[in-house]
């Protein structure tokens, strides 16, 4: 891989990872986006349902599709958000702190073990990296609107 394009490196070890976690997710009866999701919704307060998807960086579509297969689950339930009756905030049932708690677990297990494999430098050097890259994009310093 040492010769390839660095966007290559990232979206091979980006599907890499995806599939391990979609692995293990299966083991579970669940996908990936099911146990970002439960780690992305505050086991206590709930999330607001505008405010997931943007966290996740997911379409609506898919995240819809996502919801109403956690709902069906029982691992979420939705109420009617008091400061705006428009919005839905989306809470974890018991069940979904339950396995909210397996998710979290899963992720912890993959970063322990990377760094485990990893000098400190080596993981300093990777997350400057990302830093770096996260930035140009943010900055919009790659492709210039013109």
């Amino acid at each position: 891989m040492q010769d390839k394009t660095i966007d290559y490196i990232l979206r091979y070890t980006w599907q890499a990872v995806a599939r391990m976690y979609n692995e293990e997710a299966t083991k579970y009866g669940a996908t990936m986006a099911t146990g970002f999701a439960l780690l992305t919704i505050d086991k206590e307060k709930g999330i607001p349902s505008t405010t997931l998807g943007p966290k996740m960086g997911m379409e609506a579509t898919s995240l819809t599709r996502t919801l109403k297969s956690m709902e069906d689950k029982g691992l979420i339930f939705r109420k009617k958000n008091p400061a705006d009756g428009r919005g839905v905030l989306i809470y974890l049932t018991d069940l979904g702190k339950e396995k909210r708690e397996l998710s979290k677990n899963t992720v912890l297990l993959f970063n322990d073990t990377v760094k485990a494999n990893l000098s400190d430098e080596k993981l300093k050097n990777f997350i400057e990296v990302s830093e770096i890259i996260n930035q140009l994009i943010t900055d919009k310093k790659i492709f210039r609107d013109k």
